[in-house]
């Protein structure tokens, strides 16, 4: 018990590093020529990347037995919306200065963002049923078919780093075989799981 909360712990400070080190390169003025997009593209690889750890947990535990995983995935789902919502409000507050009309405009004119935001949104419900009270509350059965939007979630944020770039697409395409792997493994879990058979009745 001792060393998973050591552990936990341990994901808790190093979840930050990457925040730390942002506004570390910030003070000392070394995020390039616009330090803002590169607050946003970082956040956003950010919250990919949490959400890949997130989506790794199962198959992980399935494959090599490593159980203990299971108790570091509301961790690391919780990182995937804490940077999900330092990305949305850089753009909001920093880029947009929260000017509610140029926000609609800039979705309108640029659909990736409305990809984006989508994403976020629903990692909200996700986040906030990721205590114990609400397991509880919306039962098990009901709790997983709610976070089964993780993948719909994680799917729309590579499609929305995808259409950001124009050119080099490497990342994107990374994250996208990343998240294929991922998804195809429980494809292939889901399908190669002997079904229970049904007990026959005989005729008396």
């Amino acid at each position: 018990m001792n060393d998973i909360k050591f552990s936990k712990f341990l994901l808790l400070v190093n979840g930050f590093v990457p925040l730390a080190l942002l506004f570390y390169d910030g003070w000392r003025g070394e995020l390039g020529a616009n330090p803002i997009e590169f607050f946003l593209r970082t956040t956003g690889v950010l919250t990919l990347v949490f959400l890949l750890f997130t989506l790794a947990v199962t198959p992980l535990r399935k494959i090599f037995g490593w159980n203990q995983l299971v108790k570091f995935r509301r961790m690391l789902g919780l990182y995937a919306f804490f940077y999900g919502f330092l990305h949305l409000i850089t753009y909001g507050i920093f880029d947009k200065s929260f000017d509610f009309a140029a926000i609609v405009s800039d979705v309108w004119q640029r659909p990736f963002i409305a990809v984006g935001m989508l994403a976020f949104f629903l990692l909200i419900p996700l986040a906030a049923t990721s205590t114990n009270s609400m397991i509880k509350r919306l039962g098990g059965k009901n709790w997983a078919r709610l976070h089964k939007l993780t993948y719909l979630t994680a799917i729309l944020g590579v499609v929305h780093f995808w259409m950001i770039v124009k050119s080099d697409v490497f990342y994107p395409v990374l994250f996208g075989l990343m998240l294929a792997i991922l998804l195809g493994y429980r494809v292939y879990s889901n399908y190669s799981q002997p079904k229970p058979q049904k007990a026959k009745i005989h005729a008396p």
